[in-house]
């Protein structure tokens, strides 16, 4: 079959639904995917016992037909299918902790636009993605699935489970008076984010908390300021002590605090990171190449071990496991607890581990980071830059940066230390792993020097990008 290999990126499968994600695709999917993980899966095959898959979908309008056609295509895999429904992303990878499955599928465009869709995949707890999802497409446009067999299912009401789980070492003593708001962008963690915030003793002001996949209220991506303006209204009318809002399938978190600024995913990281590290000195916790440079120094100055990484949620989770992390998180509002929960991506745990920090300390988020150093740092910038180059752009910086004599961290892109220690101004250019984009951020002690440092770049960014364009 024809297959739209834009969708298969690094982290999972993603793209327009009525264009990119037809029905026989999504059956494919799923055809490939049990393949795969039977192949991979000691046992399975071997014993002779059918896989067991949990399956999750989002509030998307497109999604019943996806689900529908995936669950299709693990059916005729001799799959069974463990449906949990409707709901947001960390409960389907709580699902597959909580029925120890084999592997599990959620149905999701996240943070993307309404008519958008895909899939996020798991291989047992772990994630399926770089090299897995790339075979999955080769395998599907192959079409060599083995032969049919009839698979069996049954759907699965976890949520009271999830929920349980959510709460039950959340210590909120006295904080039932705590007024919090919740902005869930009409996304599928909104009913469960109340039902859990509630079970903990605190009963949140919903905003947008019911789900409708059109997102008619905002666009439901907590990273981008404007989406969180009715959130900021809302804390400063209310005179609540912290904003909370999730993404489209609440694996991501944003926070506004009482003044009504965002407060960004390094900086939350900043205050988890003190927590932790109180009750686990010595703990690695790690942060992803576009963090302040503050939060590593914050993490070493506590006594933490702090670890810079690629960008990704499915990077960050494997990498979490081979160093032992007990925490880790990015920029994007994915916080990944390994501390007492499954070292996976949520929004609803995350917002209560933050509100735990609030209900034992009566100063305002602003005050407990306010000596942290003030760097002044741009958003995230992307520049177009075609596939075919914006990898060997990458190596040219870094390899002119080097040349000068400037370390230059390679992990994902290069990310070229200009100041010294103590002193952050850093420049970030990395490829984009979903796009013809580079993505660049900068952060110094001045808005004069971190336009500097940005003007430079782009300038370097610009010239190699000309060669090697030319070359091609």
């Amino acid at each position: 079959m024809q297959v739209p290999a834009q969708v298969f990126r690094e982290y999972d499968i993603r793209g327009v639904a009525e264009r990119d994600l037809s029905s026989d695709l999504a059956r494919s999917i799923g055809r490939g995917y049990a393949k795969m993980i039977g192949e991979g899966t000691s046992g399975a095959g071997a014993s002779g016992k059918a896989l067991r898959i949990c399956v999750g979908r989002d509030c998307r309008v497109s999604s019943p037909r996806l689900h529908q056609a995936l669950v299709d295509g693990l059916l005729r895999s001799g799959v069974h299918v463990i449906d949990v429904g409707v709901g947001p992303t960390p409960m389907l990878y709580f699902s597959v902790h909580h029925t120890d499955a084999d592997g599990g599928i959620m149905i999701t465009g996240s943070h993307n636009p309404g008519d958008e869709n895909g899939f996020k995949m798991m291989r047992g707890k772990g994630s399926f993605f770089g090299a897995d999802i790339q075979n999955l497409r080769k395998l599907i446009e192959g079409g060599d699935f083995g032969a049919e067999s009839e698979g069996g299912g049954e759907s699965m009401d976890v949520r009271e489970a999830y929920l349980a789980a959510l709460t039950k070492d959340i210590a909120l003593t006295g904080a039932s008076s705590m007024k919090v708001v919740l902005d869930a962008g009409n996304g599928s963690g909104g009913p469960l984010g109340v039902a859990a915030l509630t079970k903990a003793g605190v009963t949140p002001d919903a905003l947008f908390c019911d789900m409708d996949g059109r997102f008619p209220n905002h666009h439901p991506d907590p990273t981008v300021p404007k989406n969180l303006e009715a959130l900021i209204a809302r804390v400063r009318a209310t005179g609540a002590r912290v904003g909370l809002a999730y993404d489209g399938d609440a694996d991501r978190l944003g926070a506004v605090d009482a003044n009504g600024d965002i407060v960004w995913g390094d900086r939350l990281l900043i205050l988890f990171s003190r927590a932790l590290l109180k009750k686990h000195p010595g703990a690695a916790i790690l942060g992803e190449v576009k963090c302040s440079q503050t939060l590593y120094d914050d993490i070493a100055k506590h006594g933490g071990r702090p670890i810079m990484w690629k960008t990704g949620h499915s990077l960050i989770k494997t990498k979490m496991k081979e160093e032992h992390a007990l925490l880790a998180g990015e920029m994007s509002g994915h916080l990944f607890f390994a501390d007492r929960w499954f070292g996976f991506d949520d929004a609803l745990y995350a917002g209560l581990r933050l509100l735990e920090i609030l209900a034992s300390d009566p100063r305002s988020i602003g005050e407990m980071l306010s000596d942290v150093p003030t760097t002044y740092a741009t958003p995230e910038l992307r520049v177009d830059c075609p596939d075919a180059i914006k990898f060997d752009v990458v190596k040219a910086i870094t390899a002119r940066y080097k040349a000068r004599g400037l370390a230059v961290a390679d992990i994902d892109g290069a990310r070229v230390q200009f100041g010294q220690p103590g002193a952050p101004a850093w420049g970030l250019v990395r490829a984009s792993n979903t796009g013809p984009v580079l993505v660049m951020r900068f952060e110094a002690t001045t808005e004069a020097e971190r336009d500097r440092l940005r003007g430079e770049v782009e300038t370097a960014v610009a010239e190699e990008r000309g060669k090697l364009g030319a070359k091609s």
